[in-house]
């Protein structure tokens, strides 16, 4: 059993990174993270999650930017990969992170609830006491 899918994931997740932070020079991709890359069992096609930092509209502004650099992209990191085929990319918009991040949130929203709601029946209502 070959583990090379999962080298070349990693590679392209490596590169990817270097490249879109240190070599695209395009001002509509702000700060964009590669949280995931799957790559088919022909290695000839590539699916690049991509968590973006801002609302909705950056989002929006920073994928257009990644889809216009694609040809850039992909060539450099063609010139990279020691592969016969450089896999096509598609790039994916990732908001796992956010979601867990708003997940964490309620679950703390929660938890305050459920402590000042303890709190309260700790201290007992006067009438009760009477």
């Amino acid at each position: 059993m070959t583990h090379r899918p999962e080298r070349v994931e990693g590679f392209i997740k490596e590169e990817l990174s270097r490249i879109i932070q240190r070599e695209v020079r395009d001002p509509r991709i702000g700060f964009v993270s590669i949280t995931d890359v799957e790559v088919s069992a022909d290695l000839r096609h590539a699916r690049v999650f991509v968590s973006v930092l801002g609302d909705a509209e950056a989002k929006a502004v920073t994928m257009d930017g990644l889809r216009s650099a694609l040809g850039y992209i992909r060539r450099e990191l063609g010139g990279r990969l020691r592969m016969r085929y450089t896999p096509d990319i598609t790039f994916k918009l990732d908001e796992s992170i956010e979601r867990g991040a708003r997940v964490n949130k309620l679950l703390g929203d929660v938890a305050k609830e459920s402590h000042a709601h303890h709190s309260r029946d700790d201290r007992g209502d006067p009438e009760e006491q009477s």
